[in-house]
């Protein structure tokens, strides 16, 4: 366990919240290269990205333990002055799409979604193995999703839901800027969180890897 290179995954102190404790000898705050944070703070200088730093940190201070996500997603598109809200959904969830959408145009916004399964292009389109037809034909779509909300020129897009690794493939092809609001995971009812909340009582056997 020696070489484990040691970073905030593994820190119980957190002193840079600012509680005026010791930092443990591989805090990244004492140890980190001056430089890489000199760059990046001279890209909060950026207009767009200060107002979102500004715009963020004042709906987490109105809207701490009070604002679920949805309307935090909300206060935040208003207050940065977005109109058009774009929709990077699972199929399997939507439903969920459908009331998001209408929560949001009540509040003003257009709204534009994309399903994942779009274009309806076969898995074998792809060289995905044709054993993973069992649950669908059709692969998901996320690079098609993107490029669509582009066309549609959207301000601003929400993910619902995408896959791992679907997911991923989005963030990399959006060129606007993203949130997401559900993280899927069917076994937990899309709350990934509580397999970490039970990684030591129900999920211990199913999930860490022993020698």
């Amino acid at each position: 366990m020696s070489d484990i290179e040691r970073s905030c995954a593994d820190c119980g102190v957190v002193n840079c919240k600012g509680l005026g404790k010791e930092y443990p000898p591989f805090c990244q705050t004492v140890q980190m290269n001056p430089d890489t944070k000199k760059k990046a703070m001279e890209c909060y200088e950026e207009e767009e990205n200060r107002k979102i730093m500004q715009t963020a940190a004042q709906v987490e201070y109105e809207g701490y333990c009070r604002w679920c996500r949805v309307e935090e997603t909300i206060e935040f598109a208003k207050r940065m002055g977005y109109h058009k809200l774009g929709i990077a959904c699972c199929v399997g969830l939507i439903r969920e799409t459908r009331i998001l959408a209408d929560i949001l145009r009540s509040h003003g916004f257009e709204v534009f979604g994309i399903a994942c399964k779009a274009g309806a292009a076969p898995k074998t389109d792809v060289g995905i193995d044709p054993a993973c037809c069992a649950i669908g034909p059709n692969m998901c779509n996320p690079i098609l999703q993107a490029k669509l909300l582009e066309e549609a020129e959207t301000d601003f897009n929400i993910v619902v839901g995408l896959c791992v690794g679907h997911d991923s493939l989005f963030y990399k092809y959006t060129k606007a800027l993203t949130t997401t609001l559900i993280v899927k995971d069917r076994v937990t009812g899309h709350n990934p969180a509580a397999a970490l909340y039970t990684a030591d009582s129900y999920y211990k056997k199913r999930m860490m890897s022993r020698p």
